[in-house]
């Protein structure tokens, strides 16, 4: 199989071409920017450089399509939210080439921080109330006082979420112009998330974790694996609820009483991917081969060492908290370190000192530099 993944600078598209390699596939990786993370690992034996998808929807499709002609790509396996607009163009793309992606018009619903939670309001957990609203006043009103939580109703990775617990403030500011809001019923209790791979409905692999250190409400840089059968059992009843095909991410969050609510659905690959080993059959089951269900074996957790080792170690000094991150620090391995491979440890940080150095440049964070060119917030892509 030859098998071009999207999404390079990310570790999950690393931790994918190397268990592809590992298990026989020919890898090529591709992304709009230079990333050496995952081009410098030996697992992958070409690079292609895309168009933004973002800016140069069409011009992203023609290239790719290009790239999948001259390199004879089997499979296009997207990682981040670039798979918005691969789904989008996929009637541009070879037809003999499979895209692992569901349809355009399900990602868009499972990407709305609203009609997801409608979607799942049936499907055997919590669904936290929610609407959709224009103004802090509308939100205000709806809320009526209660705990809630404002977000743009397409957005990632927690950016502009406001997380008011006693309600929202009289003097809270108005929301920036960023499409539709949503608010929502305010969920206490600690947070979860989950990672699945399903083919025509069917959940194929699966794993539930917890995302114990993280970047202010962001990504975290610890993923602690857990055994939690309702999380199971609602992937699994959503995924044949919409027939989904692709990788799908949730984020829970337990009660101290033990209720567990669904908050948001991110159709796309996250950092559980990483506790998956490089024997687990996760090439297999995207490839559509008909096996056993594929959950991790290893219950050690994973870490982004370099992460973990900075800016997690100041956070567990200033909050005293050196013994137990001490203690995590040693139970976990390191998803960038592999034998053999060690490239991508070190082309990783240059990657971060060139989105750092172009944040600097245009004042703005390390997140939106690194981010914006392939995220999707709702608006009309051309076919």
């Amino acid at each position: 199989m030859r098998v071009l993944i999207l999404g390079a600078r990310a570790p999950v598209a690393l931790d994918h071409a190397r268990r592809f390699h590992a298990q026989g596939a020919m890898v090529f990786a591709g992304d709009s920017h230079v990333c050496r993370l995952t081009s410098s690992s030996r697992a992958v034996i070409g690079t292609v450089r895309l168009p933004p998808p973002r800016t140069e929807p069409l011009a992203f499709a023609a290239e790719l399509a290009r790239c999948i002609d001259a390199e004879r790509i089997d499979l296009v396996l997207p990682t981040c939210e670039e798979v918005f607009y691969l789904s989008r163009i996929r009637e541009r793309l070879p037809r003999a080439c499979t895209v692992f992606a569901a349809p355009f018009e399900l990602l868009r619903e499972l990407h709305s921080k609203l009609r997801f939670l409608e979607l799942a309001a049936d499907c055997g957990v919590h669904a936290p109330s929610s609407m959709r609203v224009d103004s802090l006043a509308s939100a205000r009103e709806w809320a009526g006082g209660r705990p809630a939580v404002l977000k743009p109703e397409y957005s990632r990775f927690g950016t502009h979420v406001r997380v008011c617990p006693q309600g929202i403030p009289a003097d809270a500011a108005p929301l920036p112009s960023l499409g539709a809001w949503v608010v929502q019923e305010f969920c206490a209790g600690r947070e979860l998330c989950s990672y699945s791979i399903a083919v025509n409905g069917v959940l194929r692999a699966h794993v539930a974790y917890e995302p114990a250190y993280r970047i202010s409400r962001s990504s975290s840089f610890y993923f602690d694996p857990m055994a939690i059968p309702a999380i199971r059992n609602f992937v699994e009843t959503f995924v044949r609820k919409v027939s989904f095909t692709g990788q799908i991410s949730f984020d829970w969050i337990v009660s101290p009483s033990g209720r567990l609510s669904v908050l948001e659905c991110n159709p796309r690959a996250v950092s559980g991917l990483h506790l998956f080993a490089s024997t687990d059959a996760l090439p297999a089951v995207i490839a559509g081969d008909d096996i056993d269900r594929v959950e991790p074996r290893d219950p050690a957790p994973r870490m982004i060492a370099a992460v973990m080792g900075s800016a997690g170690l100041m956070q567990a000094i200033r909050r005293g908290e050196f013994t137990r991150w001490r203690r995590d620090w040693l139970r976990a391995r390191d998803v960038l370190m592999q034998p053999g491979d060690r490239a991508p440890q070190f082309c990783g940080l240059l990657d971060m000192g060139a989105f750092a150095l172009a944040a600097l440049r245009q004042r703005t964070s390390i997140r939106e530099v690194s981010t914006r060119d392939i995220e999707w917030d709702g608006g009309a892509i051309p076919e």
